[in-house]
């Protein structure tokens, strides 16, 4: 297990949150090789999603880029071993149908 040895890059997550952001990710690098992001990235926004609610996304790798809009205080950055982790609550948008 890695806990406590996460890097918290940035976040605007409660402490507790961002604990269990870690946490989820140590575990899931138990269960999944280090070269299997998706399985890691399926494991915590599943994870989230029972504890938090439905909407969590979770971007797991070495070498990536992101642009994304976040409910507010669901946000954390980190980096475990040589991955970087990003989970965030997607914000819902209003549904927009055409001619209305």
């Amino acid at each position: 297990m890695l806990e406590g040895k996460a890097r918290i890059q940035d976040t605007d997550m409660p402490l507790k949150m961002q604990s269990q952001a870690t946490l989820c990710a140590s575990m899931a690098l138990d269960l999944f090789d280090v070269t299997d992001c998706k399985s890691i990235a399926a494991h915590i926004k599943r994870e989230f999603d029972k504890r938090y609610g439905p909407g969590w996304q979770c971007v797991v790798g070495s070498n990536f880029g992101c642009f994304f809009t976040h409910k507010e205080g669901t946000f954390i950055y980190f980096s475990l071993e040589k991955l970087c982790f990003l989970i965030y609550k997607a914000v819902a948008l209003p549904y927009a149908t055409e001619g209305k």
